[in-house]
């Protein structure tokens, strides 16, 4: 308890690169070493991992969950508002639905990249982590597997979009508002659209795990997240 307080009273007075240097100093061996530093930040991840991002492949797990629905490019707003001012609101739900279905198709190639990635979190990666603001841990997580993922997830949202018509159903979509008079055609590319907010919803996902572990000292469920984020309250 002693070196708790210590250790936060040091957080109060110490700017950042002092109490990068304190961190440093912790022990390897004792009460919370390098070793349990990174096994706890392993630990929270893997939690985020688990808890949230297997929501988002459940069935609607974008299209009803708020956080991360996937809702229709810029340039295609005014597809959809125009298509309902004509009585095609229907089919303009469909075509937002397919959108969100395809990003839940594609989140199952995420787990294993992620597993990899939290392995490779070194002592020094761990530290800076501890010390760093309420998303540090999936900040380091999304470094290190976004580009990895954005390949995985591109050819499978576009099989997903074949599978369930949705090349058919936005192409007719664009198709009608592209003939409708006084408008400006629109052709965006849905694929990339749909893999880069697929990926935004996943790291959402992630670091509300995080901030809850950070912020709730209900929410660590190991000793070792008790131990370890003890330190940054």
């Amino acid at each position: 308890m002693k070196k708790l307080l210590l250790f936060s009273l040091a957080f109060t007075l110490l700017g950042c690169s002092e109490l990068q240097q304190v961190v440093n100093q912790l022990p390897q061996s004792g009460p919370v070493g390098n070793v349990e530093i990174a096994q706890g930040l392993r630990q929270a991840l893997d939690l985020g991992i688990e808890k949230q991002v297997s929501k988002l492949s459940a069935e609607n797990g974008f299209f009803s969950n708020e956080l991360v629905k996937i809702l229709l490019p810029e340039e295609l707003r005014k597809v959809d508002k125009t298509l309902r001012n004509i009585g095609l609101g229907k089919l303009a739900d469909e075509g937002l639905k397919v959108l969100n279905k395809a990003a839940e198709d594609a989140v199952g190639e995420a787990t294993p990249i992620f597993v990899d990635a939290v392995k490779n979190i070194t002592f020094n990666d761990a530290k800076n982590i501890l010390l760093g603001d309420d998303t540090a841990a999936t900040n380091y997580l999304q470094s290190g597997t976004e580009t990895q993922l954005y390949s995985k997830f591109n050819p499978v949202i576009k099989n997903s979009f074949e599978k369930v018509g949705a090349d058919k159903i936005w192409g007719n979509l664009i198709t009608k508002y592209n003939n409708l008079p006084f408008t400006k055609s629109v052709n965006p590319d849905l694929t990339d659209y749909v893999t880069q907010e697929a990926l935004k919803g996943v790291y959402t996902m992630i670091s509300v795990e995080e901030k809850e572990i950070r912020a709730k000292a209900s929410s660590r469920t190991t000793d070792i997240l008790k131990r370890v984020f003890a330190l940054q309250d």
